[in-house]
């Protein structure tokens, strides 16, 4: 029998990461590894069967966590307790710290032994430089997406691995727009506008009534509107809720099989911060970010944030080639003058381009792709008997 992997995801980002490292764990194991954890809806169809539904666990901050600790503290409970029964040969957690970090520290604390690999680094080059130091201790080994994450940890004493980021195995710039069109009755000569408030419940609370009073502004500007939302499972009831009594027509999309078609049909898009820009700049789709955190943790990220920009386009470019509206210039005038602008400028949309290729080009190392060179360091730790 091959080695048991326990995979840990409980947000989108992480739940598509972790089927590309599954899949690439069944190629460099001639598919005898075996897979136990907690995932979400990619996941499960690339064949894990969750301890438990992840829905009710893709926090973001500090405040959103409060409200639901007593959930969280119930469900680190039940995995640990699952890890322990199954033993599995190794544990690879992806993100999600509010969930995979206290499953961590009861693992250092109970003196466990299997190793323990994390995917994704804590961005501590942005803030809270002491978490390098607290993962240290609680884990064996880091996978990092970003070129200058390592020696943020390796100086601690943490071994990290750089294996590149996955969107470059997204498949985002392989959509097809006009066959989406098509499907969904959307004329050639539309323009349309994709709208992604996120992928957490509290995201789109308070995103998606500002980003309708966008389009409720775009749309006096050019009538020939449709706008389309994709989104995930997570929060799919209440985007279908909110779509209702928009100005203009909106196509809800649901199947992460038409995800980066529906992308591919964009003329320009209004989207959350997160992986999604990536996925954007990807399918050559010119955006803006608007962004509001709960006000206590957007407080606490005024004061502790070191870093320019918060948008992975814009730190390895260096400059903000995406426009950036966070907190208080996250309002529907700013994001519908910038949208603008997208439509109307056609070397605003080219040297927007121009910066994607740029910040693509650094994201990962030369040679493999980077679910296969996470599979072959994850598999390298698995301590022989």
């Amino acid at each position: 029998m091959g080695p048991l992997v326990y995979v840990i995801a409980c947000e989108p980002s992480g739940d598509q990461m972790g089927a590309l490292l599954m899949q690439a764990l069944r190629e460099e194991t001639g598919d005898t590894v075996r897979f136990a954890g907690v995932g979400g809806q990619t996941m499960t169809a690339a064949g894990l069967a969750s301890l438990f539904d992840v829905r009710d666990l893709a926090l973001i901050g500090v405040f959103e966590v409060l409200p639901k600790v007593a959930l969280v503290f119930r469900r680190v409970k039940e995995t640990i307790a699952d890890i322990e029964a199954k033993q599995p040969d190794i544990i690879l957690s992806i993100d999600s710290w509010g969930f995979t970090g206290r499953v961590h520290e009861r693992l250092t604390k109970s003196g466990s032994t299997i190793p323990r690999v994390r995917c994704v680094a804590p961005q501590v080059w942005a803030w809270r430089p002491g978490r390098a130091k607290q993962l240290a201790g609680w884990i064996d080994h880091l996978l990092t997406l970003l070129p200058f994450e390592p020696p943020y940890f390796t100086k601690h004493g943490l071994a990290a691995t750089w294996i590149g980021h996955p969107v470059l195995e997204s498949g985002f710039n392989l959509g097809d727009g006009a066959d989406f069109r098509a499907r969904h009755g959307i004329a050639t000569d539309r323009r349309v506008v994709g709208i992604l408030p996120g992928s957490r419940r509290s995201e789109v609370a308070r995103l998606l009534p500002v980003f309708k009073d966008t389009i409720a502004l775009l749309a006096q500007r050019y009538p020939d509107l449709h706008v389309v939302i994709p989104t995930v499972d997570t929060v799919a009831h209440h985007i279908h809720e909110a779509a209702v009594g928009w100005p203009v027509p909106v196509t809800v999309v649901m199947e992460p099989d038409q995800r980066r078609d529906a992308f591919a049909a964009f003329d320009v898009a209004l989207a959350a911060s997160g992986t999604v820009s990536l996925e954007l700049a990807m399918a050559g789709v010119p955006h803006v970010i608007g962004y509001r955190a709960n006000a206590l943790t957007a407080i606490l990220l005024r004061l502790f944030v070191r870093t320019r920009y918060v948008n992975l386009v814009n730190v390895m470019v260096g400059h903000e080639a995406v426009p950036e509206r966070l907190q208080g210039r996250c309002r529907p005038d700013i994001l519908a003058d910038d949208l603008t602008l997208l439509l109307r400028d056609d070397m605003r949309r080219v040297a927007q381009r121009a910066d994607f290729t740029a910040a693509l080009s650094r994201l990962a190392p030369e040679g493999t792709r980077p679910s296969r060179r996470g599979a072959q360091t994850i598999l390298s730790l698995i301590r022989k008997p």
